[in-house]
């Protein structure tokens, strides 16, 4: 093999072995935060030894800031790519917030991250959120805000202002998984079962075909027709679900 193809097969292995690092650091940061979540076992589920994690990760701080960011671009990526469909700028908005909805439900870790970082820079601690924030969610908000803009140019948008436009597509799906301990509680119902995800995530679209546009029929059927097109992806991960199970089940749901 030459020089350069076994700089090419080390390389690889080195990528290789950071992501399977990062993996399992998401899991671990995401179940136990960054207190609570341990480097041996992030190494070992990894199946590296705990040198070659600081190898690639100078201290659990760098390893948790690294975590966060790569699941935020991902998320970003998928986000922004519902912006741009080519389609007209409400369907644009309904269908970036159903991918919303759709990645709250399916990367719980993520979500678990977020949440954790966002109490930390609410208490004025040093957090990870503060410079990812600047290079993955703004390009997201200002390329969401533009699509807005668009669409109220176009009179197909409602003319509200723009953040509230926001608020109330992503908002609601963010109280709904928040609440939904408490409000399954009172209920007597789980509101993490499928069937009652597929229901709120139908009427969360429905409502937003009904609000933004300025012409109800033509929202109605553009939240159906995104609908069709895009089935509920699958939910949390073993462990993850075990763990939300759990809680319900404590919690008497």
């Amino acid at each position: 093999m030459s020089l350069n193809g076994t700089t090419r097969t080390q390389a690889e292995r080195a990528d290789q072995t950071r992501t399977r690092i990062l993996a399992s650091a998401i899991r671990a940061f995401s179940e136990n935060g960054l207190a609570g979540a341990r480097t041996e076992q992030i190494a070992e589920a990894a199946g590296v030894n705990k040198a070659l994690l600081y190898y690639y990760f100078h201290g659990k701080e760098a390893l948790y800031s690294a975590a966060l960011e790569t699941v935020a671009q991902g998320v970003v990526a998928a986000s922004i790519a519902a912006l741009e469909t080519g389609r007209s700028a409400g369907e644009r908005l309904v269908r970036f917030a159903l991918n919303h909805f759709d990645r709250i439900h399916s990367q719980r870790g993520f979500q678990s991250l977020m949440q954790q970082e966002m109490m930390r820079l609410h208490r004025g601690e040093e957090n990870a959120l503060t410079p990812i924030g600047e290079t993955v969610f703004r390009p997201m908000m200002l390329r969401l805000l533009k699509v807005y803009a668009e669409g109220r140019r176009s009179a197909e948008l409602i003319r509200v202002e723009e953040m509230q436009l926001m608020y109330a597509a992503l908002g609601a799906n963010v109280f709904y998984f928040l609440s939904a301990p408490v409000m399954g509680m009172l209920r007597g119902a789980d509101l993490f079962t499928r069937g009652a995800l597929e229901h709120r995530r139908r009427a969360a679209i429905e409502y937003l075909g009904q609000t933004i546009f300025i012409d109800r029929k033509h929202g109605a059927r553009v939240a159906a027709r995104i609908l069709k097109e895009t089935p509920m992806p699958k939910g949390l991960n073993g462990r993850l679900k075990k763990n939300v199970t759990a809680r319900n089940k404590a919690r008497g749901l």
